[in-house]
């Protein structure tokens, strides 16, 4: 089969999308990536993989989604692929109605998060729940990482037959390693026994990170590493500004974006995604992977990873004290992150294990 698969940008292809296309190469089929041009493509295409670049675009722009719409319809009628995979909400919808107009054989959509889920006006709300509701009716197969997702989109008739396939990482990547713990703790400079907060997602206010510093700024005893940036599309106020100006000093490290987080991870002692919304994060299953105990948010994304007072703890969305508390609590208490770190390891290797992951969806998309 020619499989072609569909995302926004370079930075989801790159860490969502590959360890699936690989999947697929290995299994003989032609797999063709697409998404807006980036630098994260390089890699995918010294891989092998034959990667076009679209004209996406991720704000409220009707020309700039009908020039990436039009140029998806010219790009699939000229592949002929058999099965179109695509993802994101703007990127999705507009992937599974060019491949309708092109005459594609199969389409499948995998569902990271609905729009009409999150903040935001009404207005833009409404939208997104007018783009799942009728891309919904040109999909042959609709995947949800989270079972939340696939509640809703069988509650709100998006699709009926939604199937919860989840997330997963490599457990042989992502694990416990006290020998990359000493070299990284040494490189830099960082005490062996200082406690460590991570956080590793995309540097924007839905992340939670203004609640992190201010959770951060009543926990001296502690360190913050934050690894990740800005996407050039993503929009608000800057979290690099906002951390810096939290007065943590030299307990703050911005380390940006990293090709190391699994050694970063098991590098650190607590992971925090105190995010407003998440589809099925994954920075979460790295973190459980490596064994650290999670602090997130009381949301449906987290609520499925974490078990509250056996592998981390949740909170109230935007409650900076809570996340201290929680934080604080385990910072104090090396034995409680031990526990609850190993407990959360042995239910991602159960649940969130990379091979089932895309066993299971490579066998929904019908490869």
């Amino acid at each position: 089969m020619k499989i072609i698969e569909i995302t926004n940008v370079d930075f989801a292809l790159h860490q969502f999308l590959l360890p699936l296309m690989r999947g697929l190469r290995d299994r003989g089929h032609e797999v063709v990536g697409v998404s807006a041009e980036g630098v994260l493509l390089d890699p995918v295409r010294q891989e092998g993989f034959r990667v076009a670049a679209m004209p996406f675009a991720r704000r409220v722009s009707p020309l700039a989604h009908w020039q990436a719409f039009r140029a998806l319809v010219t790009f699939l009628r000229a592949e002929k692929p058999d099965l179109v995979h695509a993802h994101m909400p703007i990127s999705g919808f507009l992937a599974r109605l060019a491949a309708r107009l092109a005459g594609v054989p199969s389409i499948a959509y995998t569902c990271h998060g609905f729009l009409f889920n999150q903040d935001g006006p009404w207005t833009r709300r409404a939208a997104g729940f007018a783009m799942e509701w009728l891309a919904g009716r040109v999909t042959d197969v609709f995947l949800t990482v989270s079972a939340a997702e696939a509640a809703d989109a069988a509650r709100l008739r998006i699709f009926r037959g939604a199937v919860a396939i989840g997330n997963g990482r490599d457990p042989a990547r992502f694990r416990p390693d006290p020998a990359r713990r000493a070299a990284i703790r040494a490189a830099l400079g960082t005490p062996q026994d200082r406690v460590v907060v991570i956080a590793v997602s995309r540097l924007v206010r839905d992340k939670g990170y203004a609640e992190l510093a201010e959770a951060m700024a009543a926990l001296p005893e502690a360190e913050l590493w934050v690894v990740g940036e800005r996407l050039a599309s993503d929009r608000g106020p800057d979290m690099a500004s906002v951390l810096a100006g939290a007065g943590l000093g030299d307990r703050l490290r911005l380390l940006g974006y990293r090709a190391d987080v699994e050694a970063l991870l098991a590098a650190a002692d607590i992971f925090t995604l105190p995010s407003y919304f998440e589809g099925l994060p994954m920075s979460s299953i790295e973190a459980m992977l490596a064994g650290l105990p999670v602090v997130g948010s009381d949301i449906p994304g987290l609520r499925e990873q974490v078990v509250p007072g056996e592998t981390g703890l949740l909170v109230a969305v935007r409650d900076g004290g809570a996340l201290a508390a929680a934080l604080a609590r385990l910072a104090g208490d090396p034995a409680l992150r031990a526990r609850m770190g190993a407990a959360g390891r042995a239910r991602a290797l159960e649940r969130f294990d990379e091979a089932k992951v895309l066993a299971r969806t490579i066998a929904l998309l019908g490869a």
